[in-house]
């Protein structure tokens, strides 16, 4: 698609034009080709290998036309990140020369080293061998510039044994189990499937922070952890509220549309851009895409901004809590299925009463986030998002349910033996004459919920900026699978004891209502009462990465993953141990940079400062009397303690990396913290060696 370009536009923007689609691949393959693989993509069936060599050369041809040099299968370790190796086309012809070649065999299938990724114990460093294999349900994409680009291949990542080395496995795998417990309720509900299947949908909203690289650069902590272990909150941040979908200021603007231009080039359907609430704060979404892609997508959003950022003299920050005391970044999960029918499954009828598989698919996801809220909480726990869950701008650690008042008062009537009535949503009343009146959503907007309905999907708003949000799926997927699995079980013994739909689910919904209703809350979930209410309805909250993780292999979790065949028990641990690890390093890889930053920036700055204001005191003595010298010598007092403290505490903090408890290590960098950000505030701007949060946030 090719959009019409302004006066200010050098070209016009062609949406996808780094994307080897399903529409170009009908310009380079033959006719048989191209139907077989638009059929693998459109329906996630098995690639025929007897048209691999043809579209390998297709698209090698479509890649090199636009410059391309290389080929890399483009995959997802479980660091979370993207991996890529690059090889050429280049092959000698054995006559002097050189041909372009670009086989079957590699477009399906590499073989990258295995040994050095995260494996959790999958792999040993001596077992070298990890393979990719190509994912066709995600087009293939150029990377790089005018000096050349890169042909990247979507791939699956997996061990020799083919054990899941990676982030795409599971969640393709999850997929699958969603799309056959969703075929199977839209059996029972007189939905055929007619070979087609059913799919998840997303869209991540993806927030960001702005900084000058200039001042980037003079930040170890920003350099080495991605957050400032340090810094003192200037006297305005976002207290006044008016950066939230504020004017944009030109910088970013400039930084905003090339953003845009680039991404709607690999095929990324970009949508809203705007002012977070924190000043230098941003937000990008994207249109809803099917779940796999848009995970795809994502990852390429968030290298973007990066590229995009150094382009314009900035970095782009996308740790969940790069300043302390001011808003953190999430990646909100907007998630809703689609069924067989292509119709979205979580949309609500003219009133939501009257849709029976609208309201047995809210009851299903009760049950799944109710009985499985801990491991909901676990695929989103990370040091960098520790931080941020439970502060007043995120979700809690608490899991639970927000519906909206008319789709609880649904809820409460279905409970109760069946839904008669539906409050009527109404309208808002504007108030002035000359305004048109608009109308009211099924459903208020609760920005405090964790996992929140929005009128035609969910949105698990707890997932961190800097994750990559296929964990956060895999699990949804799998525990809808499992509560829509054991809903049609029951619905089909009914059946064949004679009783009808509607008697069935008359009898199924109520029951599971009064089991799981302890999930739902419409309230303020950042409350000290709501702590207080959930441990009452005994509802988890697991505030810390270590804790939260041991979801992740509870026999609970075991028995899910593995009975749906998304991952294996080996995986499941292997997982954990990854996350744990990565855990432990994030930890002790802060305490060091923070005890460097102390000893090689902070301190020597402070002494120097010192050693001037004992100067003064001497001189003022000499000069006016002792008595005229009080005021420096308080200044002097209070600089040499609170030095003595920072030294005492990172000291100790030097100690615990060694062999402390995270707990402890944690609890011992806010001691340094507070001795490093009270002397902020008395020494010199001049003299302070690090770029403040001032600097940072406001001058851009």
């Amino acid at each position: 698609m090719e959009m019409k370009k302004t006066d200010s536009e050098a070209s016009p923007v062609v949406f996808g034009d780094r994307v080897f689609s399903i529409k170009v691949m009908r310009d380079y393959l033959s006719e048989k080709a191209y139907k077989s693989l638009s059929t693998t993509i459109c329906s996630a069936s098995t690639l025929n290998p007897d048209i691999a060599d043809e579209v390998a050369e297709a698209m090698m041809r479509w890649a090199v036309e636009r410059g391309a040099t290389h080929f890399t299968h483009w995959f997802q370790p479980l660091h979370g990140a993207t991996a890529e190796k690059h090889d050429s086309f280049l092959s000698p012809d054995r006559e002097g020369g050189a041909v372009l070649q670009f086989s079957g065999k590699e477009l399906v299938q590499g073989e990258p080293d295995a040994s050095s990724f995260p494996s959790g114990g999958l792999r040993a460093t001596f077992e070298a061998r990890g393979y990719t294999a190509w994912d066709p349900t995600s087009p293939a994409f150029l990377k790089g510039d005018e000096n050349g680009k890169t042909l990247c291949i979507p791939t699956v990542f997996c061990g020799y044994h083919g054990e899941a080395l990676d982030k795409k496995t599971p969640l393709l795998r999850s997929m699958e189990a969603l799309s056959r417990q969703v075929c199977r309720l839209g059996t029972l509900f007189g939905i055929k499937a007619d070979g087609k299947r059913a799919y998840a949908t997303l869209g991540p909203e993806q927030e960001y922070f702005l900084v000058d690289a200039k001042y980037y650069e003079e930040r170890l902590d920003l350099l080495q952890t991605g957050r400032t272990l340090f810094g003192r909150a200037p006297a305005k941040h976002q207290q006044m509220e008016d950066h939230y979908f504020g004017a944009i200021r030109s910088r970013v603007m400039a930084f905003m549309q090339e953003l845009d231009r680039d991404l709607w080039s690999y095929g990324v359907p970009a949508k809203t851009r705007h002012n977070e609430v924190c000043p230098a704060q941003f937000e990008i979404a994207p249109i809803f895409e099917e779940l796999n892609l848009a995970v795809d997508h994502n990852m390429i959003v968030m290298q973007v901004l990066r590229e995009t950022a150094e382009r314009h003299g900035l970095v782009c920050l996308l740790h969940e809590k790069p300043f302390a005391g001011v808003n953190g970044s999430g990646k909100h999960n907007n998630w809703s299925v689609c069924g067989p029918d292509g119709k979205n499954w979580l949309t609500p009828g003219s009133s939501p009463h009257e849709n029976a598989k609208f309201l047995t698919m809210i009851v299903a996801l009760m049950r799944a986030v109710d009985r499985h809220a801990d491991l909901l909480r676990a695929v989103v726990a990370t040091a960098g998002n520790d931080h941020r869950l439970g502060a007043n701008e995120a979700p809690p650690a608490i899991l639970s349910i927000f519906l909206g008042d008319q789709l609880s008062d649904i809820i409460d009537q279905i409970e109760q033996g069946g839904a008669k009535r539906s409050k009527d949503g109404g309208t808002i009343r504007v108030g002035v004459t000359s305004l048109p009146t608009l109308p009211r959503d099924a459903t208020d907007r609760n920005r405090t919920s964790p996992f929140a309905f929005t009128g035609n999907k969910f949105e698990f708003r707890a997932v961190g900026s800097n994750q990559n949000c296929a964990g956060a799926n895999v699990a949804l997927n799998t525990i809808v699978a499992e509560a829509l699995d054991e809903i049609c079980t029951q619905i089909e013994k009914d059946l064949a004891k004679g009783m009808d739909l509607n008697g069935s689910l008359q009898k199924l919904l109520p029951a599971i209502v009064k089991e799981h209703k302890r999930i739902i809350f419409n309230g303020d979930n950042y409350t000290a009462a709501w702590k207080k209410e959930a441990a009452r309805r005994g509802l988890p909250n697991l505030t810390q990465t270590p804790d939260a993780l041991r979801a992740l292999v509870t026999d609970k979790a075991i028995k899910l993953f593995t009975s749906y065949k998304v991952l294996t028990e080996r995986e499941l641990h292997s997982r954990y141990e990854v996350y744990h690890e990565a855990y432990e390093k994030t930890i002790r890889i802060e305490a060091s940079c923070a005890v460097n930053m102390v000893r090689t920036q902070i301190l020597p700055a402070v002494l120097s400062y010192q050693s001037q204001v004992a100067q003064t005191v001497t001189r003022v003595s000499a000069a006016s009397g002792r008595s005229q010298a009080n005021e420096p010598r308080r200044l002097l007092k209070n600089l040499v303690a609170e030095t003595n403290r920072m030294i005492k505490a990172v000291d100790k903090l030097e100690t615990l990396i060694g062999g402390g408890s995270n707990r402890s290590v944690l609890d011992t960098m806010l001691l340094v913290r507070k001795s490093v950000d009270a002397l902020e505030g008395v020494m010199p701007a001049d003299q302070w060696p690090l770029a403040t949060y001032a600097e940072m946030m406001f001058k851009l």
